[in-house]
């Protein structure tokens, strides 16, 4: 099994990319679905798309994106060894933090479908910020790999 994966490495960073780019998108995109969320009167009918919008988007892009980034990612890392490299270390962590802003994301998509939102506008435009920040230094360790 490890010599068949390892002939294949380019087509798993392939799909690791994709997996990213996909995890990416609802990142970046949940968060904007809060903010417009916080606009709308609990309740209505606005409010009960934005509910659907966001759980659909958790559970049929990010979640799934996210597994497949993380297998993707690790199998990677032991195949052609680069787990040994502190770039490689720094961007385990990097992507620990982001794997737990996603989990924060899964907690306010339940907040706001039992209408319990407390949170402003504001501070979902201030979160939606950090997954590009980790993405401009994730992608940064990965191409330049400083150390």
């Amino acid at each position: 099994m490890i010599m068949f994966l390892s002939n294949h490495i380019d087509w798993i960073k392939a799909f690791h990319v994709i997996a990213v780019i996909a995890w990416m998108s609802a990142m970046l995109y949940l968060p904007r679905l809060f903010v417009y969320h916080t606009q709308t009167v609990p309740g209505s009918s606005e409010s009960e798309r934005f509910k659907t919008m966001e759980r659909r988007l958790l559970r049929a892009i990010a979640n799934p994106a996210m597994i497949v980034v993380w297998v993707l990612g690790l199998t990677l890392a032991f195949l052609t060894g680069a787990y040994q490299d502190l770039w490689l270390q720094v961007k385990f962590v990097l992507v620990l933090a982001l794997s737990g802003l996603h989990g924060y994301f899964a907690v306010c998509v339940k907040t706001f479908a039992q209408d319990r939102n407390i949170r402003s506008g504001r501070f979902y435009r201030i979160l939606n910020e950090i997954p590009a920040l980790l993405m401009v230094f994730i992608v940064i360790l990965v191409i330049v790999q400083p150390f």
